[in-house]
């Protein structure tokens, strides 16, 4: 909304879509982020770190495919000729929301995550399955690796 205040673009369809089609793209995200975080979580590792990881893990992704839908709409914000209001209002739209909703997911979606989670695990504790980390060794290592090697 704020890309089209500043794209002195108007609400019509075409920004409705843009916004429709942000809602699931940055949903997707988040819902990846949680995943990853709540598996860790059932690893044995504390909320906030669980949270972090998943922030770390997913930044990567989110960025690439972000940035990749930012690049490819790029030409509906600058069209011109037959129809180009409308290609502009989806392309101001789109790319500004996804920038900013790229920017907040980083920071937003693991806060929640720690809030919610622990809200959660006050009424029923969590079922820890992997005490071992047999499954996530190889992910913790990564973030774990020092820099004498």
């Amino acid at each position: 909304m704020l890309t089209m205040i500043l794209g002195t673009a108007e609400n019509n369809v075409y920004v409705q879509i843009a916004l429709i089609m942000l809602v699931g793209l940055l949903a997707k995200n988040a819902i990846l982020i949680v995943e990853f975080a709540l598996d860790r979580r059932k690893m044995g590792m504390s909320i906030t770190a669980a949270a972090m990881h998943g922030a770390a893990a997913r930044l990567r992704p989110i960025l690439m495919t972000s940035m990749a839908m930012i690049i490819g709409l790029l030409p509906l914000m600058f069209a011109s000729g037959a129809g180009a209001n409308g290609y502009r209002a989806l392309g101001t739209t789109a790319i500004g929301g996804m920038l900013i909703g790229m920017i907040c997911q980083i920071f937003v979606v693991p806060t929640l995550f720690r809030i919610f989670e622990g809200i959660q695990e006050r009424f029923k504790p969590m079922n820890f399955t992997d005490i071992e980390n047999a499954d996530a060794t190889p992910d913790i290592e990564q973030y774990t690796k020092s820099e004498k090697q």
